[in-house]
């Protein structure tokens, strides 16, 4: 085997590895699953498994690693779409309903995975705070753009904080197309809150 095809075959059993634990941590949970259900799903041995993560405990944040990349794309996608600060929020919104709409949804990821995981010093929910905190600040970057100059958006960002929180714990419990729609409305009363008026369209 050459090291080019060697690489390729490695490369090909961590991504089946890492996307066959994302898709069932994701929709059954952390802890239920156990490394021979990954393995046996993915077809690989646990030789493998242990040449590319040095325990369950890596594959979860390589899982928590892989989400926090497609959220920061997403968001990025999202505030991309419009030059508008206020536009940005909004985009940004609706880009989370999107999720809340989709099929499959099980709610977020990052606070799923920290209900398993209360203790602070623990490397995934010191991963998850990580997460959360990078998401808060970039919020509030943006309703500080779509605001007055002399508006504090530090409330506001934890305000859409929250209220992304609960859309996205009751999207899997209730209508998803009622939850997005008070979520958004929420987004709304934040972008008042900061612009100190009802916001043009953007």
């Amino acid at each position: 085997m050459s090291p080019s095809t060697e690489t390729r075959t490695t490369s090909e059993a961590r991504a089946r590895l890492l996307g066959t634990a994302t898709e069932i941590f994701y929709a059954e949970g952390i802890h239920s699953v156990g490394i021979d259900r990954i393995t046996a799903q993915a077809q690989v041995t646990r030789a493998t498994l242990y040449r590319h993560f040095a325990g369950k405990e890596d594959l979860i944040l390589a899982y928590l690693d892989q989400a926090d990349r497609g959220i920061r794309g997403q968001v990025a996608a999202a505030a991309g779409s419009t030059p508008s600060a206020v536009g940005q929020v909004r985009a940004v919104a609706r880009s989370i309903v999107d999720g809340i709409r989709s099929p499959g949804f099980r709610g977020c990821a990052f606070l799923n995975a920290v209900a398993e995981y209360p203790d602070p010093d623990h490397p995934v929910h010191r991963a998850v705070l990580g997460h959360r905190q990078w998401f808060l600040d970039t919020v509030t970057e943006l309703l500080t753009r779509a605001g007055e100059a002399d508006t504090p958006a530090e409330a506001a960002g934890r305000h859409f904080v929250m209220l992304r929180d609960g859309a996205m714990a009751a999207g899997c419990l209730f209508d998803p197309e009622l939850v997005s729609e008070t979520f958004l409305n929420g987004v709304e009363g934040v972008l008042r809150d900061v612009v100190g008026r009802t916001p043009e369209e953007g």
